[in-house]
């Protein structure tokens, strides 16, 4: 039978003896749309069919009419690996927002999710789609929005929590492999990382929880995801920040911005992601956003409310360069 638990994160999902998952939320789909909601319209494309993953890529309406060139936004979804898509609700709402504010054009990526495809599956689908989006810098890729639209001198990457995550390693990636024959370096302006999920065995600082049942909640969910994993929460994938063997001094892009809540349990791994990039050589700029009374990706939850809008206008202005 079908019904011994194995581990049980209602309301988000629930793992049974056979290795069946029952996702909870983040299943529904909204279709895109060429009717225009919020001024921008969508539309989903195939980037790997051998694997059957889409981008839905977000436009302007008037950029769609004009033809112009707009900065070009690479999403990454949340959800610690394990739920939700690009085409949910949450995902949906918050890339129209987010487009719509910062005049781009966006492609959001649906990537394969443990535990049915462990780690690094999902890395190696999100650099495949990377991939597959810079076949379009000369202007001759598969997608016609964006070898029209995209503007790849302005290009920026993006995530909330895992996606965050992800957004990380791809930067990181990006400056030791090339993108494409046409660049001379990474390729990437910009990258922001909302709430991003950093963790390690012990804490990262003397402000970090150190409650028992929270932490092994947390080494939990990262087994999840990543069960081949020698090391546990100290792999290197998600021990970024405290791991000494980690050396992030080559992030490959200019600038960074680092999105907090300060009722995140993630909140110390992101505020000492910042310092280490900071202390590490890394070349660029960094900053943080802190966002008080909020708990881990409060905006994606509760989109219409004043800190969502802070949130959703500091995410925009960055795009455009008033960082």
């Amino acid at each position: 039978m079908d019904s011994e638990i194995v581990y049980d994160f209602s309301p988000v999902f629930i793992i049974y003896k056979s290795g069946r998952i029952e996702r909870l939320t983040g299943e529904t789909i909204v279709q895109s749309s060429l009717t225009p909601h919020n001024g921008v319209v969508s539309k989903d494309v195939v980037y790997s069919p051998g694997d059957n993953l889409s981008v839905r890529i977000f436009l302007p309406e008037k950029a769609a009419k004009t033809g112009e060139k707009l900065p070009l936004l690479v999403y990454f979804h949340g959800g610690a690996f394990i739920i939700e898509t690009p085409f949910s609700p949450t995902y949906h709402t918050f890339l129209t927002t987010a487009v719509s504010a910062s005049d781009c054009i966006a492609v959001s990526v649906d990537y394969r999710r443990p535990p049915e495809h462990p780690i690094p599956i999902p890395y190696d689908d999100s650099w495949t789609s990377l991939k597959w989006v810079f076949t379009h810098i000369a202007g001759c890729g598969p997608e016609n929005w964006l070898n029209k639209h995209a503007d790849f001198s302005k290009v920026f990457l993006a995530g909330d929590s895992a996606g965050a995550n992800i957004t990380h390693h791809m930067t990181m990636r990006a400056a030791k492999e090339k993108l494409s024959p046409h660049l001379s370096g990474s390729g990437i302006s910009g990258i922001i990382l909302v709430h991003p999920y950093f963790w390690s065995k012990t804490p990262v600082d003397d402000k970090d929880t150190t409650d028992v049942t929270t932490r092994s909640r947390s080494e939990t969910l990262w087994r999840i995801a990543s069960p081949n994993s020698k090391d546990g929460v100290d792999d290197p994938f998600i021990n970024v920040v405290q791991a000494e063997s980690v050396d992030i001094s080559g992030l490959g892009c200019r600038k960074v911005l680092v999105m907090v809540a300060e009722l995140d349990l993630l909140v110390r791994q992101d505020w000492c992601y910042a310092a280490k990039l900071e202390r590490s050589g890394w070349k660029g700029e960094v900053e943080v956003m802190e966002t008080e009374g909020e708990k881990h990706v409060f905006h994606l939850k509760n989109p219409d409310t004043e800190k969502a809008h802070e949130l959703v206008k500091k995410f925009a202005s960055f795009i455009k360069g008033d960082m």
